[in-house]
């Protein structure tokens, strides 16, 4: 996927401060045009850092588990980012998320190689590796993988052309205002979240993975419903008990690590999300860019 990234055409110039964003489809842009995005927005604030140009590039990757977001990080550093802004929030975390995501479930000889190198750890018989056999290594097993690839270099011409590469609907259901009394979150009930059942390892070996380089670990805005059943979750993914010791953990986790972490969850108006709780309008974003254009300059602090 890097080679078809603008990342990988761009030679870093020596006046170049590079920022990196990863996370979920908040972050690719949902409903948003390129230059509406996060990084687009960040990229037309004209941030200078180190006084150098800050270039954000956007890696961001539908799909939420933490493990998708530090397998892109692991391929990335050999771009020279000069900083990692790393979004996320706890949707990102229950373990029996992490290989969910197709560019982990067919990933897995890198995550091997990542155990390896950094005691990541994962179950390596987890039925939700994509496994190939004799026959699917051959042509013939291969020409569905054949049909996607040209495929997507056909649509690739169009979206070079236009710059534009997701539908825009002109109207889509809105993100749930008003919630289920259901106070449970994947396997956790209240009244405790057990730390055990997170990915906090894929956090810390992505952290490790950058090595020299900063890591701005930054909780994502999400939606504050005022809805029915507000009292008992914020929104659609999270109930309220479980979402606060989330953030109880990450600040101490935060202090103990000494993670430079910015928790900014209520940011974000409830007015100003589209299809999710977790994906903002373009106007969302300017606010989440204003907060976070001042902590890159504060980086070279």
């Amino acid at each position: 996927m890097f080679a078809s990234h603008e990342i990988s055409g761009d030679e870093k110039q020596a006046d170049e401060f590079r920022v990196l964003l990863i996370g979920d489809s908040s972050v690719w842009g949902t409903l948003l045009k390129p230059e509406e995005t996060l990084a687009g927005q960040l990229n037309a604030a004209g941030i200078s850092a180190c006084g150098k140009n800050v270039r954000v590039y956007n890696l961001g990757y539908p799909t939420i588990s933490l493990t998708k977001d530090m397998l892109l990080l692991s391929d990335a550093m050999k771009y020279q980012p000069d900083l990692v802004i790393w979004l996320t929030t706890l949707e990102a975390f229950p373990m029996e998320k992490q290989i969910a995501s197709p560019l982990v479930a067919n990933n897995q000889e890198t995550l091997n190689s990542l155990q390896n190198s950094y005691g990541l750890e994962f179950d390596p018989n987890d039925p939700a590796f994509v496994q190939e056999n004799s026959w699917d290594k051959t042509i013939v097993g291969k020409q569905r993988v054949l049909a996607d690839v040209i495929r997507l270099q056909l649509y690739g011409v169009m979206w070079a052309a236009t710059g534009v590469d997701q539908t825009y609907p002109t109207d889509y259901i809105p993100a749930q205002i008003d919630l289920e009394a259901d106070e449970n979150f994947h396997e956790a009930e209240p009244p405790i979240l057990d730390v055990k059942s997170l990915a906090i390892k894929a956090l810390k070996t992505g952290i490790r993975i950058a090595g020299g380089t900063p890591v701005m670990i930054v909780n994502e805005p999400m939606l504050i419903s005022s809805g029915e059943n507000s009292d008992i979750r914020y929104n659609f993914f999270y109930p309220r008990w479980v979402y606060d010791q989330y953030r109880d953990m990450m600040a101490e986790l935060s202090q103990k690590n000494q993670w430079n972490y910015v928790d900014l969850w209520d940011l974000v108006p409830e007015n100003e999300f589209t299809n999710s709780a977790i994906h903002l309008t373009p106007a969302g974003e300017g606010l989440l860019a204003e907060r976070i254009s001042p902590l890159i300059v504060e980086t070279c602090k």
